[in-house]
């Protein structure tokens, strides 16, 4: 589209001295006399694109110009170029890889000292439930999908307002008639989604908050006594900063939100966790380990 060459074009300009226009040219693989005119429609929008003949020059815009180049250095331009990069590894193709050449006066090359992966294991099974998400939101239109949880599976219909990547997971957020609020549905767990046709009226919807460490704001608290042998797993959980040593042993105390799911978290340590404190939860944990020990017996 003539409107994004436009853009790859200013973008160019902003991060470079001087650039032929043959080079542009070929950057956006479209005739010489195109980028002429282009550059004639960047003018007439009031930004001074010149010329410059001769050996080391090329198209340039003048200085003195109000916009200021620093809006956009390299600095900022490759921290944008590394988040869309970072956007191929889910969907798998070279899509933002496009859009960085036109945006970048290299390519993005210089973005490889940082690499975000936000692929999954089940990438093959995230990406088509993105895209499909995403046309949704664009068209203000609702989904319906089977949502595997806790209490089991049940069919939900939702107006899709968010995309959102966090705690390693892709999730979708939006209004769900069957509860009728908003609620987030971890993308891994939705079977056979599909648009429903019906179009919705946009909400005011409230500002998204990520709670990066929901388990710690739950009111349970309790303390544990972790072999070292786990620490790693410590600091990714809480922080090496937060985890306190006691000769031989680590002894931490943190909240979480339920009972159920601060048991499964405990058994994944298998022998390497005791509960300490306080004694009632101790002996709840005693009860949960003996119903499972029934199964094998």
């Amino acid at each position: 589209m003539k409107i994004d060459r436009l853009i790859g074009i200013l973008s160019i300009l902003l991060q470079r001295e001087r650039i032929t226009a043959s080079e542009l040219a070929e950057e956006f693989e479209v005739a010489r006399r195109t980028i002429d005119r282009d550059v004639e429609d960047l003018n007439r929008a009031g930004i001074p694109v010149a010329a410059q003949r001769g050996k080391g020059g090329g198209l340039y815009i003048m200085d003195g110009y109000t916009l200021d180049k620093t809006l956009l250095n390299r600095t900022d331009m490759l921290a944008i170029l590394t988040g869309l990069k970072s956007l191929d590894s889910v969907e798998g193709t070279n899509k933002y890889r496009q859009l960085m050449n036109k945006l970048s006066s290299d390519g993005g090359k210089e973005t490889d000292s940082m690499i975000i992966d936000l692929s999954m294991w089940s990438k093959d099974a995230i990406a088509p439930k993105i895209e499909l998400i995403r046309t949704a939101i664009e068209k203000s239109e609702t989904i319906c999908f089977e949502y595997i949880s806790p209490e089991g599976t049940t069919l939900r219909e939702i107006e899709p307002y968010r995309i959102i990547y966090q705690w390693s997971s892709w999730y979708v957020w939006g209004w769900c008639k069957t509860r009728e609020n908003y609620r987030m549905f971890r993308l891994s767990r939705i079977v056979d989604a599909k648009p429903t046709g019906n179009v919705f009226e946009s909400r005011t919807i409230p500002e998204y908050s990520c709670d990066k460490l929901r388990h710690t704001k739950g009111g349970l608290s309790v303390t544990v006594r972790f072999d070292k042998s786990v620490k790693w797993r410590l600091a990714d959980d809480f922080g090496a900063e937060n985890i306190t040593e006691s000769r031989d042993e680590l002894i931490h105390t943190f909240n979480w939100s339920d009972t159920s799911s601060l048991f499964s978290y405990i058994l994944t340590f298998g022998d390497k966790a005791e509960i300490i404190s306080p004694k009632k939860l101790r002996q709840e944990f005693v009860c949960f380990a003996e119903k499972i020990l029934k199964i094998y017996k």
